[in-house]
């Protein structure tokens, strides 16, 4: 029942988007309060509380300024595009594990277990390719190709850090970039190059410093033999490349064609890509075990993901405008104009102290984005979203609550605080300090 509420949260939601229909968002807020409660009742005991903690401010703070029940509305509505897309984003991996690729991903991660640096090149350089599509997933399948490997827990939780979060600077798929782009009504077109060209400079600080850090610890004789890749798995890679490539390029093109709202745009090729691969395949039969799997254990796990979500959601959206929300943007708006570095380190420093508590980086960066005028500050809407992106991208790390530490944390058998400071901290404070330069160069 619980599934059937989300996904008709996440039907209606696309189809007022294209009607505008006012009487149908105050539908679509229904059910998804609807959505929330229900969550409570299933959610793990830290994110319950803490969403009911945020989405209580947040009702109480938007009250109090005085829009009622519309103003309330209007918060909740804004944060359920990127519900939908993390509803309907695992859709995406429906063809990937239907096709073969993850077989063929396991084969070279293997092939790679005697050359160190060249494994963690693989790792990082697969999850660049699947975190987009299969978010958190991407590293629970990885860690089970390897899992009887055991490598050095500093080593996977490096080339995990490593990998997953260049996906939250460029990938459309994430609610990170879809989320800060909408803020700031920047065209995904116009930032993807950005994006990437910040993911790929992480990806190489990232490398390099795994080959120093190997030297001094070496890891050949631990790791086992060659395996042969074999031509068809060579080729099943190449797909997966070209499959990468094709999403994104659809998702450019459409926009381009449609001026459409990018997360709209991802939610419906998400619906799509396995009717497509249903139509090209005539496999629909392979389709349907996947599809109800979907339906009946995929979207009921959401439930951690709709209490945080939704309430950081509402909260950032009820902060905006408020005498404290005026007086940070007043305070950065200040250093801006004194010394762009000093401004970044602020807002880097202001949200790694709020999500390092366990609220939620949408609370803090959506706040940001949303109050937060780049013209006054005198920069480019392009470099606020880099910048947000970039300490998304960090807090994400760090935080000993995120998603990512907490799993991390889990398969490499060491604490979040470790697998963030300790395994990637030299990593972050490099890659932070080279991405604020660059940025302070875009504007």
């Amino acid at each position: 029942m619980r599934s059937y509420l989300i996904l008709g949260m996440c039907v209606l939601f696309l189809i007022q988007y294209f009607l505008g229909l006012e009487w149908l968002q105050f539908v679509v807020v229904g059910l998804s309060l609807a959505a929330f409660i229900s969550s409570a009742f299933k959610a793990n005991l830290f994110p319950r509380w803490l969403g009911i903690f945020m989405m209580t401010a947040g009702l109480v703070i938007e009250w109090e300024k005085g829009t009622g029940v519309e103003g309330i509305s209007d918060g909740i509505f804004l944060i359920l595009p990127l519900l939908c897309l993390l509803t309907l984003a695992p859709l995406l991996s429906i063809p990937l594990r239907l096709g073969g690729y993850f077989e063929s991903i396991a084969v070279l991660l293997r092939n790679l277990l005697h050359q160190p640096k060249r494994l963690y090149a693989g790792i990082t350089g697969t999850l660049f390719l699947l975190a987009p599509i299969l978010n958190l997933g991407s590293v629970r399948i990885i860690h089970e190709f390897l899992e009887e490997i055991k490598l050095p827990s500093l080593m996977s939780a490096k080339s995990y850090h490593v990998g997953f979060t260049t996906a939250i600077l460029w990938s459309p798929y994430f609610g990170s970039v879809s989320l800060v782009l909408l803020y700031l009504n920047i065209s995904y077109k116009d930032y993807i190059a950005y994006g990437i060209g910040l993911s790929l400079l992480s990806l190489l600080v990232g490398n390099i410093l795994f080959a120093f850090w190997e030297k001094a610890h070496p890891l050949a004789d631990e790791l086992a033999p060659v395996i042969p890749l074999e031509k068809s798995h060579r080729n099943q890679l190449i797909k997966l490349v070209l499959f990468v490539i094709i999403l994104m390029v659809s998702c450019l093109v459409i926009e381009i064609l449609t001026h459409w709202s990018m997360i709209v745009i991802v939610c419906l090729v998400s619906i799509l890509i396995p009717v497509v691969f249903g139509v090209v395949t005539k496999g629909w039969k392979q389709l349907i075990p996947p599809i109800i799997d979907f339906r009946d254990r995929t979207v009921p796990m959401l439930n951690n993901e709709i209490m945080l979500f939704m309430s950081a959601g509402m909260l950032a959206f009820a902060l905006k405008g408020t005498s404290a929300a005026n007086g940070v943007s007043s305070f950065l708006s200040q250093l801006a104009h004194q010394s762009f570095i000093l401004f970044a380190l602020a807002v880097m420093l202001i949200v790694l102290c709020i999500t390092y508590i366990g609220i939620h980086q949408i609370a803090a960066v959506g706040a940001l984005a949303m109050q937060l005028n780049a013209a006054e500050l005198g920069m480019s809407n392009i470099g606020l979203a880099l910048l947000l992106l970039l300490v998304w991208s960090i807090s994400t790390a760090l935080s000993p609550f995120s998603g990512l530490n907490l799993m991390v944390s889990r398969f490499s058998g060491i604490s979040g605080v470790q697998t963030g400071l300790r395994a990637n901290g030299l990593h972050l404070s490099i890659f932070a300090l080279i991405g604020i330069v660059i940025i302070s160069y875009i504007g």
